[in-house]
């Protein structure tokens, strides 16, 4: 059995003889590579349409670069184990950038929110493309990230439980609208091999699922409750749980994952975040498809900061804005674009909707299993 804190590192299978284990042995795709496309941008355009008028939102371009010194890069999670890509741009010789290329644009979109001058209620999403070098790069992790990155203002009396659930139960709907959307552009996406894709999202705490599977890792845990409900949203990740350790861990300067919460039944909880996960019948696997939540507030972000060692952080610009009340109270998150391709059209890798970089031991191991990789 993996272990809890072997678990907490993060996805990946991490073994190629193991990933040529996971791939189908029995896969056809549904689509052509033509076709494919064809049903992706048209996922693309409902998406975007849809999103911004359910959470009223609208697109703005998004960096891919961005100065060392801003602290606005996103790290991932708090162990030090993904750093992004750094470069020096020389310039003139005298005014020159220490710059890195972006892992996602988490903490970038809620500065933004102020430069575009977003009131209450509004914000603005982006499509951001990114690159995270420190992926073992299997069926459903690429170095190459592509995501509908959102952000939203709000008010001190929306950072509760109920106010998340509405806005992840709206994005919900939009992505089950997509499916239908694709499905009727292409009636072979409906296949019998494949139960549709639920109507109805299931919400659970990370400290339910330990309840229900209290010997088993993280990844697992969330396996098995896939299995029952195969669409759920897991509240609270971030917060040490009953056993000691987080369900996973969470970057200290975006989400809030400490804030005492109260579960429906009167439980006390900790956390304003989660993760929409699925069951994807093609890989017979876990699928998440989006990490989101309430941002930090000044007190929040200096617990976090302290719990994962980072105080220092709170020399940087970016952090600075938020313990000086420069920049608003924010809800946001990151759907996965090529994960949720890879959902609806019913693929098994993220080769087959995005290109960009695989071992060749990957590139062989798809052929042998008809799997048609882009190049």
């Amino acid at each position: 059995m993996t272990s809890k804190t072997a678990d907490l590192a993060g996805p990946g299978i991490g073994d190629y003889a193991e990933l040529e284990k996971v791939l189908p042995d029995d896969y056809t795709s549904l689509l052509t590579p033509r076709q494919t496309m064809e049903a992706l941008f048209s996922a693309k355009a409902y998406i975007e349409q849809h999103l911004c008028e359910a959470l009223d939102l609208f697109m703005v371009q998004v960096p891919l670069i961005v100065d060392v010194k801003s602290g606005v890069n996103d790290m991932l999670d708090r162990d030090g184990s993904r750093t992004p890509i750094e470069f020096h741009i020389r310039n003139d010789g005298i005014h020159t950038i220490d710059a890195q290329i972006v892992q996602a644009a988490t903490k970038w979109k809620r500065v933004a929110l102020a430069q575009f001058g977003c009131g209450v209620g509004e914000g603005i999403c982006t499509d951001m493309k990114a690159v995270r070098k420190d992926y073992f790069l299997d069926h459903d992790h690429s170095a190459y990230v592509d995501q509908w990155d959102w952000e939203r203002v709000i008010t001190a009396g929306d950072r509760n439980l109920d106010f998340l659930t509405d806005i992840v139960t709206r994005i919900w709907k939009v992505l089950y609208g997509a499916s239908r959307h694709v499905q009727e552009l292409f009636p072979q996406l409906t296949d019998d091999r494949y139960p549709p894709i639920p109507e109805e999202l299931t919400f659970l705490h990370a400290e339910d699922i330990l309840d229900m599977y209290p010997d088993l890792p993280r990844k697992q845990r969330e396996t098995r409750v896939l299995q029952e409900y195969p669409a759920v949203f897991i509240y609270g990740i971030g917060w040490p749980l009953a056993d000691g350790y987080p369900h996973e861990l969470r970057a200290a300067d975006y989400d809030d994952w400490v804030t005492e919460t109260v579960s429906r039944d009167g439980r006390p909880m900790h956390g304003l975040n989660g993760d929409i996960l699925v069951w994807n019948p093609v890989t017979r696997r876990r699928h998440e498809l989006t990490s989101m939540g309430i941002r930090v507030t000044k007190e929040t972000l200096r617990i976090q900061l302290e719990m994962a060692g980072q105080l220092d952080f709170l020399e940087l610009p970016y952090h600075r804005a938020i313990v000086d009340d420069q920049i608003p109270l924010s809800i946001g998150g990151g759907i996965g674009q090529s994960r949720t391709y890879m959902y609806l059209l019913r693929k098994a890798h993220l080769g087959e909707v995005s290109v960009t970089v695989w071992p060749q031991i990957l590139q062989d191991m798809c052929a042998d299993k008809r799997i048609f990789v882009l190049q």
